[in-house]
């Protein structure tokens, strides 16, 4: 076990999150890496998260829920509690080096930012996409991590090899709204420049604008905004998705909503009665995005079943209406040990 910790500070540099809490790392061996979404609608079928829980600490994270499988609340422990899968990079050359393996693109970062932070001194995600250039395998990235610009020259050669996508997750670029809902992430214009530092150098980078948060970041002026400044850093995609709540997730984000936000409450309470807010209020969040998209001269998202090599055509689009980020946290499909002392 490998504990790290940091003191609770508001004096980090302008890349990094707001609060950075004490946290335990712990170590953990997998049996298996690779996962499978069993669901027919979703535009992927594979998904790897070399870590679970995750410091970013965002109130709304649909992923939470994930940390109960294991006997661990979904609030506080998702956040201080990381588990690194350090054989990861091996499971995956034997996973990949399988004759039945289809090749098909896999989505890192499902249910843990892919850079978080414990990714600075573990670099298992680093590793990963050097697995993956070698298998000439597609990925597509998701992240709000401004680490992602360290691993450029490892990007390239899978962009080159395999075609390969990182889609930097900004809900707002709204300073209190930030600071409220994602304490743990970096600010939304880091991730906006790390993007940019991506694409400058060659790799397709772009915007997914989510959760969009109903009174808070899903307004006409609040979408323009952040998709101008999506823009402006030069996205190649963008698409956006209205905040859902599941549960472990659900519990630990109303009471938030309660107490900071307490004339939205009702609001709230109304639109979310199940998972999904209305399909009519969904639609009307949407189109604002896709309005702003248009104006901007923004494509949308990839789909990731589309990923290419570099040297080949380009992607096709992603229908808004696909459950964009509908991504499955990973469930405890494969079995997980603790590394021994």
């Amino acid at each position: 076990m490998r504990t790290i910790m940091e003191v609770e500070s508001n004096e980090h540099s302008f890349a990094e999150g707001l609060l950075m809490v004490a946290a335990q790392v712990t170590e953990i061996r997998c049996k298996s890496l690779i996962n499978r979404v069993n669901a027919p609608d979703y535009h992927f079928r594979w998904t790897i998260n070399p870590y679970r829980g995750c410091r970013h600490a965002c109130r709304y994270c649909y992923a939470r829920s994930t940390h109960q499988y294991w006997g661990m609340d979904a609030g506080v422990d998702f956040e201080r509690q990381i588990f690194a899968k350090v054989n990861a990079p091996a499971v995956l050359r034997e996973e990949l080096s399988r004759p039945k393996w289809c090749g098909e693109p896999i989505v890192i970062g499902t249910a843990s930012d892919p850079y978080e932070p414990a990714e600075a001194q573990y670099r298992l995600t680093r590793q990963i996409l050097e697995v993956m250039a070698e298998f000439r395998n597609p990925a597509s990235i998701t992240t709000k991590g401004t680490l992602a610009r360290r691993d450029v020259d490892v990007l390239r050669r899978l962009n080159e090899a395999a075609g390969v996508q990182v889609v930097f997750s900004v809900g707002t670029i709204d300073e209190t709204v930030w600071r409220q809902t994602e304490p743990g992430a970096p600010h939304p214009v880091a991730r906006l420049e790390t993007m940019q530092y991506l694409v400058e150098h060659g790799i397709p980078a772009g915007v997914l604008a989510a959760p969009l948060l109903p009174g808070l970041s899903d307004g006409a002026d609040s979408i323009d905004a952040l998709v101008a400044a999506a823009a402006r850093h030069r996205a190649q995609f963008l698409s956006g998705n209205l905040l859902f709540l599941r549960p472990g997730s659900r519990e630990w984000f109303m009471p938030f909503i309660r107490e900071s936000y307490p004339h939205l409450a009702p609001g709230y309470a109304r639109l979310y009665g199940s998972e999904h807010a209305p399909r009519d209020y969904t639609n009307a969040v949407l189109a604002l995005v896709d309005d702003a998209r248009l104006r901007w001269e923004l494509p949308r998202m990839p789909s990731v079943k589309s990923l290419r090599p570099a040297t080949l055509p380009g992607f096709a689009e992603l229908d808004d209406q696909s459950p964009l980020m509908g991504l499955d946290p990973e469930a405890p499909t494969q079995l997980e040990l603790p590394m021994a002392a």
